[in-house]
């Protein structure tokens, strides 16, 4: 049994793995509520919540799951903001020594690259490796509001960075684009309720694409074009045709990630595509990506809703299933808020 704890930003989260079953349980406090008063995570705020909260989530996962029977604590220890990332590793080695049990350090986004598979392990976790097995190479996509990038999973399970973004990660340039609307924080989910009542044709925002052979991102320019199309608005025009300024705003995102992701699908012969990170919730990404792997008869791996953003579960399942973790010892562990992956 896997014991894993994630605070690398605003979420406190603890969760379990049992190889044998799967995610036995998973608990986690949001800090929106208390962020969006200020539009963005506020670091000090985010740490001294997570210091308020491991507390009784660990009370509540005790009363759901025999602590006895756990055979390891894992932990994110990057990347992530510096005093959030402590805390949780602050804890964890509590719990190591506590438990007497090894402990391990797990990379985000590591935990975002496998979280794709999750629920392949959950359909039958005994044919797990088999299935899994089948699926590489596998061509994964992680797109949140601090990274975007291309990776590929090779058959060792081994992971190869193929492109990522020059300036502003997808989810960063949605929450910038909200954040010129004045709709709110966090931008990335109005944005999309705002776009489902719009015309994604209705403003030619640039794509950013570049040519085939560069399969880097970029979304800078995107916001850039957006603030010039507001200041050439009145108040007026700008609350009568929001919904059109996120319909095609969020176009002008996916159009990127799909055309670079398509041209990286047709360098190899991947057996899968994958899609995690924070804005792979997105409904119209995952059905423009569904439509790309169906187009190449590949299946489309994207990570369920709860395993998108920041969570424990993905940094348990991936302390299993990535063999570039291995326990560590306590004092050896410290924070890397720049990992990369």
């Amino acid at each position: 049994m896997i014991l894993a704890l994630e605070s690398s930003c605003d979420e406190t989260a603890v969760a379990f793995f049992d190889p044998a079953r799967g995610l036995v349980g998973e608990w986690m406090h949001s800090q929106i509520a208390l962020h969006g008063r200020y539009g963005g995570v506020v670091p000090d705020l985010a740490t001294r919540e997570h210091l308020r909260n491991f507390a009784p989530l660990l009370e509540y996962a005790c009363a759901e799951v025999d602590f006895s029977k756990v055979t390891q604590v894992v932990v994110t220890h990057g990347p992530g903001l510096a005093g959030c990332l402590a805390i949780g590793v602050a804890a964890t080695k509590s719990l190591a020594l506590a438990l007497r049990v090894p402990m391990a350090g797990v990379n985000h986004l590591r935990g975002h690259v496998f979280s794709s598979f999750i629920a392949t392990h959950a359909e039958s976790p005994a044919e797990f490796d088999a299935r899994m097995d089948a699926l590489l190479p596998h061509l994964g996509l992680v797109v949140s509001g601090g990274n975007t990038l291309l990776f590929n999973l090779d058959r060792e399970r081994r992971v190869t960075v193929i492109s990522s973004t020059k300036d502003d990660a997808a989810g960063e340039a949605l929450d910038k684009g909200a954040k010129l609307l004045a709709l709110g924080y966090p931008g990335g989910p109005i944005i999309e309720q705002r776009a489902a009542t719009g015309r994604a044709d209705a403003f030619d925002f640039p794509r950013g694409i570049g040519p085939r052979s560069d399969l880097d991102f970029s979304f800078s320019g995107l916001k850039t074009s957006l603030r010039y199309q507001l200041e050439k608005m009145t108040p007026a025009a700008i609350a009568e045709r929001t919904s059109d300024l996120c319909a095609s705003y969020q176009q002008a995102v996916i159009d990127a990630l799909v055309r670079k992701t398509t041209f990286a699908l047709q360098r190899d012969a991947y057996r899968s595509l994958g899609l995690s990170g924070g804005v792979a919730n997105n409904r119209a990404l995952r059905a423009a990506l569904d439509g790309v792997a169906r187009g190449r008869a590949i299946p489309l791996l994207a990570a369920q809703p709860k395993h998108t953003g920041d969570n424990a579960g993905m940094i348990a399942f991936a302390a299993w299933a990535d063999p570039s973790v291995h326990a560590v010892a306590p004092e050896t562990l410290g924070i890397a808020p720049s990992l990369a992956l």
